[in-house]
């Protein structure tokens, strides 16, 4: 082999190494295949943690000074059954005994999450269930497909 033929059999190599370093090696994945029992029992999982989702909007007040607060004895009610979901999480408003401001004349909104409706729940009330007047009461509220809701809050029941 001449030497100008091993130069470009060298020069040929280090290129091929040179490009081929920048060059992504395509990887195969295999889908696993789950056994139908463990998908049955996952499901079932699924269904007790899923979560609703409601944003709860308190109306502009004239008023100056307003306080409100949610107690943890609040309840999403199934109008179809006796099930009650419990409440998860507060977002943007205090749990009793503590109180949240409310800015003069503006539109206050926060969140509140609960535990799962049954599956074949079609409308449900917000209840906050409490030892006391003023409690937050939204009747009838549709269900929907993602569990997640906007209402307008309104005091008393």
């Amino acid at each position: 082999m001449t030497i100008e033929l091993r130069s470009k059999i060298h020069h040929y190599s280090s290129l091929i190494t040179y490009y081929s370093s920048f060059m992504e090696v395509e990887e195969i994945l295999v889908k696993p295949i789950i056994a139908k029992e463990l998908l049955e029992s996952l499901q079932t999982k699924i269904e007790e943690e899923k979560q609703v989702i409601v944003h709860c909007c308190f109306p502009a007040s004239p008023f100056l000074g307003n306080l409100i607060r949610i107690w943890n004895s609040t309840y999403l009610l199934d109008n179809q059954s006796d099930h009650k979901s419990k409440l998860i999480h507060a977002e943007n408003i205090t749990i009793y005994p503590n109180w949240t401001a409310v800015p003069f004349m503006q539109d206050f909104w926060f969140t509140l999450v609960f535990s799962g409706l049954p599956r074949d729940c079609k409308s449900f009330d917000l209840k906050e269930v409490i030892p006391e007047e003023g409690g937050f009461f939204v009747e009838s509220i549709k269900r929907n497909s993602l569990d997640v809701y906007r209402v307008k809050i309104s005091e008393s029941y």
